[in-house]
């Protein structure tokens, strides 16, 4: 069950109501994922932080005790002997409350998610 309100209606909001331990753990995950993907839209999916350009990135939430990942597309394969450490299942990395993250990792996943969308979005055309 994720902490924050669902009616939060910004990402903003969402890091807001989280519980105090996660707050610091969300700003710094979401100037990850806007420092990696500038023009990344921004908003509320699914109750829960979400970025897209030309598709589906990336996805994030607070839970009481961690804050959940939630990695698309090819990326977690490309990355997958340093993800081992924090993957949960197939797509949910869970990194405890409190604990450091893992800032580069996951702006690598995000420069890759954005090359991989870009890539799809030119192959459409």
């Amino acid at each position: 069950m994720r902490t924050p309100s669902s009616s939060a209606g910004t990402v903003s909001t969402y890091i807001a109501d989280a519980p105090a331990p996660a707050r610091m753990m969300l700003r710094e995950l979401r100037a990850a994922i806007r420092s990696a993907a500038p023009g990344a839209e921004e908003k509320l999916s699914y109750g829960m932080p979400y970025y897209g350009y030309h598709g589906r990135l990336i996805y994030f939430a607070a839970y009481q005790r961690h804050i959940g990942l939630y990695v698309m597309g090819g990326a977690k394969k490309a990355y997958a002997k340093e993800l081992k450490k924090y993957q949960t299942s197939k797509a949910t990395l869970r990194f405890p409350i409190g604990s450091p993250l893992p800032l580069a990792l996951v702006k690598k996943l995000v420069r890759y998610r954005v090359k991989e969308n870009r890539l799809a979005a030119a192959a459409r055309r």
